[in-house]
């Protein structure tokens, strides 16, 4: 496989921002990681800051259509709000065979452009919250880190309420396996360097991408 800043998937990412106007520097993971916990502390990051690029289907009559949900670490989709919102009472996840023939990345690295076809986007609005967030490059060990805003102008996204309610308890617990998740791999930028901080207090973090809520 070609290294992920040569990597042609990385390169439709590249080009997409290219075309609005947005130069993306993209971080490199010297391993894929397998949860938005582990990512988050591979790079001393908050959950929350972590997209996860989520790839669901509707019904139409040309075959299934994808819809992508960019949404925070921390949150998982209410698949009754997500049908509220596109309009797609009989939405449903995609299967991992499903999402990489429909958008054309592989489950792991899906970022949230780049696509060969138009797809709805659909943004959880507590990405707002954080100065940048960090979405996948087209593969599992490509990333990029963006504010909220260019995140949303970039995928053309519309933003509305699509994940679950948390209770306090999950959010306490969610947070405490991220400090235990420290047996991580290193995160470097794609001159082999570690990247330079994101937001202002000088944290990091880097996205998780399934088809999984």
């Amino acid at each position: 496989m070609p290294a992920p800043i040569d990597h042609p998937a990385v390169r439709r990412v590249l080009t997409a921002a290219e075309r609005k106007g947005v130069d993306l520097k993209i971080v490199v993971f010297g391993e894929s990681t397998h949860t938005a916990e582990q990512a988050a502390a591979a790079v001393g990051g908050e959950l929350g800051q972590i997209v996860k690029s989520l790839v669901f289907v509707a019904p139409s009559d040309d075959g299934p259509e994808p819809i992508l949900c960019l949404v925070s670490g921390q949150n998982r989709v209410d698949v009754a709000r997500l049908a509220a919102v596109t309009g797609e009472p009989d939405i449903r996840r995609a299967t991992a065979r499903e999402a990489n023939e429909l958008v054309g990345f592989t489950i792991g690295g899906i970022p949230p452009i780049g696509f060969e076809r138009s797809i709805r986007v659909i943004m959880d609005p507590d990405l707002g919250r954080y100065t940048t967030v960090w979405a996948a490059a087209g593969v599992p060990t490509a990333v990029f880190e963006v504010p909220p805003a260019t995140l949303r102008s970039l995928a053309n996204a519309t933003v509305a309420p699509i994940s679950e309610e948390r209770r306090a308890a999950d959010v306490e617990a969610q947070a405490a396996g991220v400090a235990a998740a420290v047996d991580v791999a290193p995160v470097v930028d794609a001159a082999g360097a570690p990247p330079e901080s994101g937001p202002d207090d000088g944290s990091t973090a880097t996205p998780i991408a399934s088809t999984g809520a």
